[in-house]
C-alpha cells in the first residue's frame, strides 16, 4: 500500500496543564505563560497556553505514526504558521491533507507533500502547516 492524493488523516489531543507544563520544562521553554497560572492570568490569554514547540511536535509526530505503517518514514520538510494560541486545558484536533505524491528513485520511495492544521475546540486553526516526507515501502 502507498500514499495518495487527497488521503486524510487526524487524531484528537486533550491537552491537560500538567502535560503542558512538563512538555515545556522537558524542551526547556521557561516562558511562564506556559505553566504559571498567576503569569497567564495577567496576560493577553488570560489562562496558561501550550507551548508553540508543543502543538508542532504532536502535528508533526502524526506524521510518523500514520506513514510508518506503510514501511519506513523520514521527514524532509516542515512549515508553520502560528494563528492562535493553545489553551493548556483544550481539546484540539490534528489534521492532515496529502497534496501531492511523487515517486523518487534516488530516495528510494515517495516524497509525499502534506498540508496540516491545528484546530482548538472553537473550529478555528491555530496553527497551520506545509511538510514533505519521505515514505518508502521497507524500512530505512
Amino acid at each position: 500500500m502507498r500514499p495518495a492524493a487527497h488521503d486524510r488523516f487526524g487524531a484528537e489531543v486533550q491537552l491537560t496543564p500538567d502535560l503542558v507544563a512538563a512538555f515545556a520544562a522537558g524542551v526547556g521553554d521557561t516562558n511562564p505563560l506556559h505553566y504559571d497560572t498567576a503569569a497567564a492570568a495577567d496576560s493577553r490569554f488570560g489562562r496558561p497556553i501550550a507551548s508553540g514547540t508543543h502543538t508542532s511536535a504532536l502535528l508533526l509526530a502524526l506524521t510518523a505514526k500514520h506513514f510508518s505503517t506503510f514501511g519506513g518514514m523520514l521527514g524532509l520538510s516542515f512549515w508553520l504558521k502560528f494563528r492562535r494560541a493553545v489553551f493548556a486545558d483544550e481539546r484540539i484536533s490534528l489534521e492532515w491533507l496529502v497534496i501531492k505524491v511523487t515517486e523518487s528513485a534516488k530516495l528510494g520511495g515517495d516524497i509525499v507533500e502534506l498540508r496540516g492544521r491545528v484546530r482548538g475546540e472553537d473550529g478555528q486553526t491555530a496553527l497551520g502547516a506545509k511538510g514533505a516526507v519521505l515514505v518508502t515501502q521497507r524500512p530505512l
